[in-house]
C-alpha cells in the first residue's frame, strides 16, 4: 500500500469569476471577445472560454453605454458621471477622455470608417464627436425623452445616424439625422409609429430597409427611399432587441431550405430578422410576408418579474461576426450562444454555449460523476446550474423549485446514474437525473426552508434532509425507473425532531448505519439509522453548527462553528477531541482530505485553510476569497477543491505538494551549479558575469562584495560599466533596491554611492523614470545620501584645522628667508660632524649657528609635512567631488 503523503500546499487556479452584472456589453468584429460592464469596471471576456482577459477600471460609477471602433482597436465607454472614455485595447489605458452630456449617456456607437462617435444621453441630446480630436463635430435636438439607441448606416457613403428615445406617455419616435452637413439642424426624417421606448435598430442587408423595435409589441419596417412606413409587424411581447440576419449567415441557408421544403420561398428582396425579448424565446421574421416563420417552442431562460409585474427574458441580442451565430443576454446576466439547423424540414435552435456572467452569491457546490469533470451550483436562485471545470462553462440548468435553493447533494446511484438531490426555501426537495437533466423526485413534508441535504454513501438508496423546522428526514429512493419523464413522490421513512433550532447540515457516516445533523442551537446529534434513534449529542460549542463530516476513517466527527473554532469529537462518549483554532471569523465548513489525516476549512473571514490532525498545526492559509467562503466541495478521487462564496468567485484548488518539492529541488539544484559558476568567474576576473549571476541568485552581499572588489582596481570606472551595461530593467530595478539598503549603512555608503553615479551618468534619466517603483526607491535614497554628504563635509571642514595651525607654527621663522646654495648646506651640516680636536671649541663658539640650523631644519620638517598633507588633501577632495 503506497504511504501516506500529507499535503503541504494548494495551487489556486481562479475557475469562474463574475464579468457581468448587466446592462452594456459589444462584441469584436472578429468574436474573439466581449467587452463587458461589470459594476464600476470594464471585463474583456474570451469569447470561447469565457476567461477574463483584461480588466478596465472605468470610474466610479456604472458603466452606461460602451462601444468599439470597427477595427476593435478602441474601446469607448461612458458612466453615471456623464465621463466619455476612449480605451486603448493594445495597452489597457485611457488615452482621452471628456464631457459632453447634461446628464447619463445612455447609448453610443461608433463610425463605420472608425472617425466618429455618436453619442444619446439622458439629456434628450445625440452628439457626434470627432475620436482623434475629442470635440463635437453635430449637436442635434429634438428627442422629447430619453435616448435609448443610436446607430450610423453601416454604409460609410451615406452619412446618415438613426436615434431612437422614448417621449414618455404613448409616444416615441426615431429620428434620421444627415452627419455630412454642418448646420445645427439636419434632422431629416422623424419617424412616427412607436407608443412605447424604442428599444433597437437594425439595417437590412442592402441598406433601404431600417427596422425598428419598442416595447409596445411591435417592430416597424422603415423604407429609407422616402421614409415611409412599409410594414408594422406584431410580435406580441415587448421586444428588447431586433437582428438582421446576413445572407451568408447559416441561419440563412437553413432558413432557405426549410422555406424550399416547404414551399414558402418569398421574392429576392426577401431578408429574415430575428426578436427577442420578455418571453424568454427566440423568433425568426420573414420580411416579405411578415410571418413568423420559426418560433422556439420552450425557452432556454427563466424569465424573472420585474417590480413592476413585467416579465423579462432576453434583454438584448446580436448576430455573432464571421457567421458563427446567435448571442442573447438575459436578464439573469446569462450569454447564450446558439446556432439553427434545418433537419427532416424542422428548423432547429441549438443551444451551442452558455456563460453565465453573475452567479450572485454561491451557498453550496459539489462535485459531479465518478470523473468529476462537472461541478453542481446552487447560486441564490431557483435554478441549479452545472459547470464544466474544464470551460466554466454552464453546460445546463435545472429548473423546478420555485425559491432560492439552499443545499445540494450528488452520488452515483447503483445502476450508474448521476443523481443531484436538492433542497430548497419552498420547502421542498427534488431528486434530479443529471444526463437528461430532469426532475424524477419531489419530497414534500418539511414545514420550512430545507438547509441541509446529504445522500447516503454506500447503498445509495436513500438520502436525509434537514429543515429550519427543526426536524430530519430520511426519504427513500425506491420507485425510480431508468425511463422516467414525470416526477414521482418521493416518501419519508423516518422523521425525527432533532434541534431546538435550524438544522444548517446533515451528513451520512460511510457505512449508512448514522447520520450526524448540525444546528444554529450550538449542538451537533449523531442519530442511527434508519430509525432515526439518538445515539450521542456534542456539546461545546458557544456559537451555532454549520458543518458537520464524520472521518472516512475514525469513528468520529469534525465540526465548524460560528465561534470561530473547528473540533473534533468521539463518536462513543461524545468527548471533545481536538479543537483548531485560527479562523478571524465563523467557520462555515470543514472536511476531511487526505484519508482523514487533515482538514480543509473555509469561514466568513474568507480564509480557506489546511490543518494537520495529529499536531492541530495550521499548515497553510489562503486568502483569495473577497467575501465569505460558503461552499466547499472536495473531489472523493482527485481531491480537488472548489470554494465559492458571497464574491460569486469559483476557485479551483490543487494540490501542489508533490510539484513544490520537486521545484525546490531543482531550485537548490540549479542554485549550487550558479555559485560554483560565479566564484569560476570571479577566479577569472570575469566581473561582468560574476555580477549577472550574483543578480540571478538573488546575492546581495556576494554582489556588494564584487563591487568593492571592482572599486579597488585602478579602472574602476570601466569594470563597473561594464557590468551595469549588461543589466537588464528587472535588475536594475533590484540594483536600486539593494543600493538604497547599501546607503543606509556609513560602512557601505561609498560603494552604493560610487555605484549610483556610474548608473546616472550610464543610463539616461528617461530610462531610469521608466523604471518601476524608482519614486520610492528615490525618496529612500535622498535623506541617507544628504546625511552622508553632510558628514563629509564637516569632515572635510575639520581638516582645515590642521591647516591652520600649521600656518600658524611657521610665524616663528620670517617668511622671507634667504635661499641658501647647496654649498651653504654641505658646510653647514659639515658642522655638525663631530672633531676629537676642537670640537668642544666649535661648538662654544658657534651657538648662534647650531640655534638658527635646528630652526631651519624645523621649519623644513614641518613645510615637508605641510606640503604632503595639502597634496593628500587635495586629492580626497577631488575624489568625494566625483562620488
Amino acid at each position: 500500500m503506497e504511504s501516506l503523503r500529507l499535503k503541504t500546499n494548494y495551487r489556486c487556479v481562479p475557475a469562474l469569476q463574475q464579468f457581468y452584472t448587466g446592462g452594456p456589453f459589444v462584441v469584436s468584429s472578429d468574436n474573439s471577445f466581449i467587452a463587458c460592464a461589470c459594476g464600476e469596471s470594464i471585463k474583456i471576456v474570451d469569447s470561447v472560454t469565457a476567461a477574463i482577459r483584461s480588466t478596465l477600471d472605468a470610474d466610479s460609477e456604472s458603466v452606461t453605454a460602451m462601444a468599439l471602433s470597427p477595427d476593435d482597436r478602441l474601446l469607448f465607454s461612458s458612466s453615471h458621471s456623464r465621463q466619455i472614455r476612449v480605451w486603448d485595447l493594445s495597452t489597457l489605458k485611457c488615452v482621452r477622455s471628456w464631457k459632453g452630456h447634461d446628464g447619463p449617456v445612455m447609448c453610443m456607437t461608433c463610425h463605420p470608417s472608425g472617425g466618429l462617435l455618436a453619442t444619446g444621453g439622458a439629456d434628450r441630446k445625440v452628439l457626434v464627436w470627432d475620436v482623434d480630436g475629442g470635440y463635437c463635430t453635430h449637436y442635434f435636438k429634438g428627442h422629447g425623452g430619453v435616448i435609448s439607441c443610436v446607430m450610423f448606416h453601416p454604409d460609410p457613403e451615406k452619412q446618415l445616424l438613426f436615434s431612437g428615445s422614448d417621449d414618455g406617455g404613448d409616444h416615441a419616435t426615431v429620428r434620421v439625422w444627415d452627419v455630412s452637413k454642418t448646420k445645427k439642424k439636419n434632422c431629416i426624417a422623424t419617424l412616427d409609429n412607436h407608443c412605447s421606448a424604442v428599444t433597437s435598430l437594425a439595417i437590412s442587408e442592402d441598406g433601404w430597409t431600417l427596422l425598428s423595435s419598442g416595447r409596445d409589441k411591435v417592430v416597424t419596417l422603415w423604407d429609407l427611399h422616402d421614409y415611409s412606413n412599409k410594414k408594422t409587424i406584431i410580435t406580441n411581447e415587448a421586444v428588447e432587441a431586433v437582428c438582421v440576419i446576413g445572407s451568408s449567415s447559416p441561419f440563412t441557408s437553413s432558413l432557405h431550405s426549410y422555406e424550399q421544403d416547404t414551399k414558402k420561398r418569398g421574392g429576392s428582396q426577401t431578408f429574415y430578422f430575428i426578436t427577442v425579448g420578455e418571453r424568454g424565446i427566440v423568433r425568426i421574421w420573414n420580411s416579405k410576408g411578415a410571418g413568423c416563420i420559426f418560433e422556439q417552442k420552450t425557452s432556454d431562460v427563466t424569465a424573472s418579474i420585474d417590480e413592476d409585474g413585467s416579465r423579462r427574458g432576453f434583454t438584448s441580442a446580436v448576430m455573432l461576426p464571421s457567421d458563427q451565430g446567435l448571442l442573447c443576454v438575459t436578464a439573469d446576466q446569462q450569454f447564450l450562444f446558439y446556432s439553427l439547423e434545418c433537419t427532416e424540414e424542422l428548423l432547429q435552435l441549438n443551444l451551442t454555449k452558455r456563460f453565465v456572467g453573475y452567479n450572485e452569491e454561491i451557498v453550496d457546490m459539489k462535485f459531479l460523476g465518478d470523473d468529476e469533470k462537472f461541478l453542481a451550483l446552487a447560486t441564490n436562485l431557483e435554478q441549479v446550474r452545472i459547470y464544466d471545470t474544464a470551460s466554466m462553462s454552464c453546460s445546463y440548468v435545472l429548473s423546478g423549485h420555485t425559491e432560492t435553493v439552499l443545499c445540494l447533494d450528488t452520488c452515483v446511484s447503483t445502476s450508474g446514474r448521476t443523481l443531484i438531490v436538492t433542497g430548497s426555501k419552498d420547502n421542498n426537495v427534488r431528486l434530479w437525473e443529471s444526463e437528461s437533466a430532469n426532475c424524477i423526485g419531489v419530497g414534500i413534508g418539511h414545514m420550512g426552508a430545507v438547509g441541509a441535504i446529504a445522500f447516503s454513501k454506500r447503498k445509495r438508496d436513500f438520502f436525509v434532509s434537514g429543515s429550519s423546522d427543526h426536524t430530519l428526514k430520511v426519504w427513500s429512493m425506491d420507485g425510480l425507473s431508468d425511463n422516467m419523464t414525470l416526477p414521482i413522490n418521493l416518501k419519508a421513512k423516518a422523521v425525527v425532531a432533532a434541534h431546538d433550532k435550524d438544522i444548517n447540515s446533515v451528513a451520512v457516516a460511510p457505512n449508512d448505519t448514522l447520520v450526524c445533523s448540525g444546528s444554529q442551537d450550538r449542538t451537533a446529534c449523531v442519530w442511527r439509522l434508519p430509525d432515526l434513534v439518538s445515539v450521542v449529542v456534542f456539546k461545546g460549542h458557544k456559537r451555532g453548527i454549520w458543518s458537520v463530516e464524520f472521518s472516512p476513517v475514525d469513528q468520529c466527527v469534525v465540526t465548524a462553528s460560528g465561534d470561530k473554532t473547528i473540533r473534533i469529537w468521539a463518536i462513543a462518549d461524545g468527548s471533545c477531541l481536538k479543537t483548531f483554532e485560527g479562523h478571524t471569523s465563523s467557520v462555515l465548513r470543514a472536511l476531511f482530505v487526505t484519508r482523514g489525516t487533515q482538514i480543509v476549512s473555509c469561514g466568513a473571514d474568507g480564509l480557506v485553510k489546511l490543518w494537520t490532525v495529529k499536531t492541530n498545526e495550521c499548515v497553510a492559509t489562503y486568502d483569495h476569497h473577497e467575501d465569505k467562503v460558503w461552499a466547499l466541495a472536495v473531489g472523493k478521487k482527485t481531491e480537488i477543491l472548489a470554494t465559492g462564496g458571497g464574491d460569486a468567485v469559483v476557485n479551483l484548488w490543487f494540490d501542489s505538494t508533490a510539484a513544490d518539492k520537486e521545484d525546490a529541488f531543482r531550485k537548490e539544484e540549479e542554485g549550487v551549479l550558479k555559485g560554483q559558476e560565479l566564484e569560476n568567474a570571479v577566479s577569472d576576473a570575469d566581473y561582468t558575469k560574476a555580477i549577472q549571476i550574483a543578480f540571478e541568485l538573488r546575492r546581495p552581499h556576494r554582489l556588494f562584495e564584487l563591487f568593492s572588489e571592482l572599486c579597488r582596481k585602478r579602472a574602476a570606472e570601466d569594470h563597473i560599466d561594464r557590468a551595469l551595461k549588461g543589466l537588464g530593467d528587472e535588475e536594475l530595478c533590484i540594483l536600486f533596491n539593494y543600493v538604497r539598503e547599501w546607503n543606509t549603512k556609513p560602512k557601505l555608503c561609498y560603494v552604493s554611492q560610487f555605484i549610483l553615479f556610474r548608473v546616472f551618468s550610464i543610463f539616461p534619466p528617461t530610462d531610469i523614470v521608466k523604471i518601476k517603483g524608482i519614486g520610492e526607491f528615490l525618496e529612500g535614497l535622498i535623506p541617507y545620501s544628504q546625511r552622508h554628504f553632510g558628514r563629509i563635509d564637516r569632515l572635510v571642514r575639520s581638516t582645515f584645522l590642521l591647516d591652520f595651525i600649521l600656518s600658524g607654527m611657521s610665524v616663528i621663522e620670517p617668511e622671507a628667508q634667504p635661499t641658501e646654495s647647496k654649498t651653504e648646506l654641505l658646510l653647514q651640516s659639515d658642522i655638525h660632524i663631530p672633531d676629537t680636536e676642537n670640537g668642544i671649541e666649535e661648538r662654544d663658539h658657534t651657538p648662534e649657528i647650531t640655534a638658527s640650523k635646528k630652526r631651519k631644519s624645523n621649519k623644513s620638517r614641518h613645510g615637508s609635512h605641510k606640503k604632503v598633507k595639502n597634496v593628500a588633501f587635495n586629492k580626497v577632495e577631488s575624489i568625494q567631488l566625483q562620488a
